[in-house]
């Protein structure tokens, strides 16, 4: 007996979610023998995208049922029964937290529709629900709502379960009452931990770190660890003892702190990066009228290089990127295979380097100051970012192009000082891989503020 579910919830932190819509038909291979929809009082306000995205607004539920109300009926509908949804692991985790507020321990074996398309239509285009039955050419109403998600669901499931006439996968595809759920110390560990940026750390019996990484958000991401599959994450998480963390205010300073300490630390799980994160940079060459052509180039340690790139790709998109910005020539640039002039000059974008109109000492300018615009080359800066609380910024150094260390500060005089602030800066080791991580955020302009600093 299976019990096809669908769940709309209030959106909002981690567990911290309502149920606002609730559809269950109870289906026994062939029929639908009872079914229970109704919506549910969450409580809390409804999170404005979720309104547009469901229709479902506060005002809709302030006579509605609360979860106390309908729990009885819940238990009852699905008792005996497997409970199947797409993207089973979430309805079944909002379902058990509401359930443990009323401290109730609501368990059932959980199928998941994703997981079983997945095997048995691979050449599927997308695993979407929505998606999935177009392309099945499954008729659905009521979008993101319960009930018309339900009966999707349930059209889908009928059609697997046709295409699985050995029932081989779908016994493997069950999972156990409780994976994908927290023991009671797990969830002690992940209540304790704080929705913020920063560097978690995994701890066994001997408080050895076996396992560090950054994340924007601490409690959800370490709630994942404890909830994956495969050999050796189970290994990992039961030999994980204590959690702790270190908020960092801002994804650069979490990513600056995570490579810092798995190069020192070396825990036994992580993977320490490669010598170099990056392949490409960017290098100029000049024409025989003078003018500086920018190219992508493989990353080889050279001189008269600007920039790391992960790829060839990032490379190319950035130099496209900083050719438009800084109205450099197409042709000039790779860009453009014309005889003459570019595109761009007929409209206007390019000065005219490519019939050589422009003066290359002002085009060269422009080039130059476009291959720096977004790199440390040699430079000394300030880089202000998040800091852990209101008020606070966190600070990256750089001088000469390295990176000397990272700190916090909460007052304008401790940045105008350069003796108070290198007291305020934990020193770190200046390799290229920081510069790179530094780099990549400069050019997703993930930072507020970059200021010269000539101490």
């Amino acid at each position: 007996m299976y019990a096809i579910l669908d769940i709309e919830t209030t959106g909002g932190k981690y567990n911290e979610e309502g149920i606002t819509e609730i559809a269950i038909h109870k289906f026994d291979g062939e029929d639908v023998v009872d079914r229970f929809i109704s919506l549910v009082n969450p409580e809390k306000d409804i999170q404005p995208f979720v309104v547009n995205l469901t229709g479902i607004n506060n005002k809709m539920l302030r006579t509605a049922p609360k979860f106390h109300e309908v729990a009885k009926r819940i238990v009852e509908i699905t008792e005996n029964c497997v409970l199947v949804a797409h993207n089973a692991q979430f309805d079944y985790r909002i379902l058990r937290t509401e359930f443990r507020r009323l401290g109730y321990d609501f368990e059932r074996k959980s199928l998941c529709t994703v997981d079983l398309s997945k095997q048995l239509l691979p050449d599927a285009p997308s695993y979407s629900l929505g998606k999935l039955v177009r392309s099945l050419g499954i008729p659905v109403s009521d979008r993101h709502r319960a009930n018309g998600d339900a009966l999707a669901t349930l059209k889908l499931f009928k059609l697997l379960l046709n295409k699985d006439s050995k029932k081989e996968i779908i016994q493997q595809v069950i999972r156990k009452e409780n994976q994908g759920e927290l023991s009671e110390r797990q969830l002690d560990i992940v209540n304790r931990l704080p929705h913020e940026t920063g560097v978690f750390y995994l701890h066994n019996k001997d408080g050895d770190i076996i396992y560090l990484s950054k994340t924007r958000d601490i409690k959800k991401r370490v709630n994942q660890f404890f909830t994956k599959n495969g050999d050796s994450a189970r290994k990992m998480v039961k030999e994980t003892k204590k959690v702790t963390f270190e908020r960092t205010g801002s994804e650069m300073m979490g990513a600056l702190k995570e490579l810092e300490e798995l190069q020192k630390i070396r825990p036994k799980y992580n993977h320490v990066p490669r010598k170099k994160m990056f392949t490409h940079t960017l290098a100029s060459t000049t024409t025989a009228q003078g003018y500086l052509s920018l190219g992508v180039v493989p990353y080889q340690g050279q001189k008269g290089t600007y920039g790391r790139f992960k790829g060839e790709i990032s490379a190319k998109n950035h130099l496209y990127e900083i050719t438009q910005t800084f109205q450099l020539c197409d042709k000039l640039n790779g860009f453009s295979e014309a005889r003459k002039n570019c595109a761009k000059y007929t409209e206007g974008a390019c000065k005219g380097a490519c019939l050589a109109k422009e003066s290359t000492a002002t085009y060269n300018e422009r080039a130059a100051e476009a291959l720096l615009n977004q790199c440390l080359g040699q430079k000394n800066v300030l880089l202000l970012d998040k800091g852990r609380s209101i008020g606070e910024r966190g600070v990256i150094l750089v001088r000469n192009g390295a990176l000397v260390g990272t700190g916090y500060v909460d007052l304008n005089h401790q940045l105008n000082n350069s003796a108070i602030l290198e007291n305020l800066i934990t020193p770190m080791h200046p390799t290229e891989n920081a510069n790179y991580i530094i780099e990549s955020f400069i050019r997703k302009h993930k930072f507020i503020k970059q200021i010269p600093f000539s101490g």
